[in-house]
């Protein structure tokens, strides 16, 4: 008997990228390819252990909305845990699926666990093109140094350039103003680009980054969770592939315990004022630049206290979204690149999804199961 039709899918019209998948792999006898965890957030931590924040600085990553990020800190990764949930992760549906049915990290969790705003515009923009003395400068301008050349890849800057300079700068309360936001901003992209969104290189930030937090008012007006939780798909969808040895992304969030939250905890209920509770229900894109994936929440509805039903097949059209990257894009205009996903992020409150609640989390519609256990 073909052993992939006893553990793979049995109806592949849902999972259809089966043969692509990692776990097909498994199948073939190959079980000790541990994927590893890219990060480029540990000296910074570490320099924290010996010395927090100014106040000054905290007030304005609050501002950013960056702030619940800097307070949970930085977790080991459980490198084995993060490969068996790759396994189980399926970029047809963005969901891990498991015995027990299909999970996945909602915009609920990156609002509630890092507190980070989901609802604003999308982080989008121009990926634009600059030489090294171009970019020295623009650095020089919004976080305070001017980069040696060496530390500059292409866009991209090494994590340990702007560490250096940060360790360097006393923030007191007589710092001038200005000082104390180039600061702030630089601490801002290290979150970005070392915790919240890092790249597989494991050491460099991308500057791109730094255009939306060169007004640190209207930094907040951002979708900054909506730009991490779709960051966070495409790392986990491009893992999940044959052959992948490495993955970035914020994966943090794949690592808390997996039950529901306790909405009227004194935790939670302190930060309820800046929650978007619709939202966390919504059929939407998720963007970021080059990237767009799609949130499912509509697969996940027990996850909300909801009964869940059968839910409609993939679009197959959003898978053609992986082979979209910023690699070779120098000037694209990534608005106009995706007109019209950022369209239907702006309905984003139109396709909120709305079922019956339950007590029992197991609760679900007639034939959900003998459906769940075709696919």
């Amino acid at each position: 008997m073909d052993r992939r039709a006893v553990y793979g899918p049995r109806d592949g019209t849902v999972l259809s990228q089966q043969s692509q998948h990692r776990s097909d792999e498994i199948l073939d006898g190959d079980i000790d390819e541990v994927l590893q965890a890219k990060r480029a957030d540990g000296k910074f931590w570490r320099n924290l252990r010996e010395q927090d924040l100014p106040i000054r600085v905290q007030q304005i990553l609050h501002q950013i909305g960056f702030y619940g990020v800097y307070r949970c800190g930085r977790i080991q990764y459980d490198c084995h845990l993060i490969t068996a949930l790759v396994e189980r992760w399926r970029s047809e549906t963005h969901s891990f699926h498991f015995r027990v049915g299909e999970a996945t990290i909602t915009l609920q969790d990156v609002q509630v666990i890092w507190g980070l705003p989901i609802d604003g515009e999308p982080v989008s923009g121009t990926d634009l093109e600059r030489s090294s003395v171009q970019w020295q400068e623009y650095c020089m301008q919004y976080i305070g140094f001017a980069p040696e050349e060496g530390a500059l890849k292409g866009s991209r800057l090494q994590v340990k350039a702007i560490i250096d300079h940060i360790s360097h700068v006393h923030i007191t309360p007589d710092t001038p103003h200005l000082t104390v936001v180039q600061y702030a901003r630089a601490v801002a992209l290290l979150l970005l680009g070392g915790t919240m969104c890092p790249d597989s290189s494991g050491n460099l930030v991308s500057l791109l980054y730094l255009a939306k937090l060169e007004d640190i008012v209207a930094a907040r007006n951002y979708s900054w969770g909506s730009a991490v939780l779709a960051f966070l798909y495409r790392e986990l969808c491009n893992a999940s592939e044959k052959g992948k040895a490495a993955i970035g992304g914020a994966l943090q969030l794949v690592q808390f315990i997996w039950q529901p939250y306790d909405m009227e905890s004194n935790v939670i209920m302190a930060y309820a004022g800046d929650f978007n509770p619709q939202l966390w229900r919504s059929i939407c894109p998720l963007i970021f630049y080059a990237i767009v994936e799609m949130h499912h929440p509509e697969r996940v509805l027990r996850q909300f206290g909801m009964m869940q039903n059968i839910p409609d097949q993939p679009d197959t059209r959003d898978m053609s979204l992986h082979k979209i990257t910023r690699s070779n894009r120098t000037g694209t205009d990534w608005v106009l690149q995706h007109i019209l996903y950022i369209t239907r992020w702006q309905r984003r409150y139109d396709t909120v999804i709305q079922r019956q609640p339950i007590s029992n989390r197991r609760d679900t519609d007639r034939g959900y199961w003998e459906w769940y256990n075709t696919t």
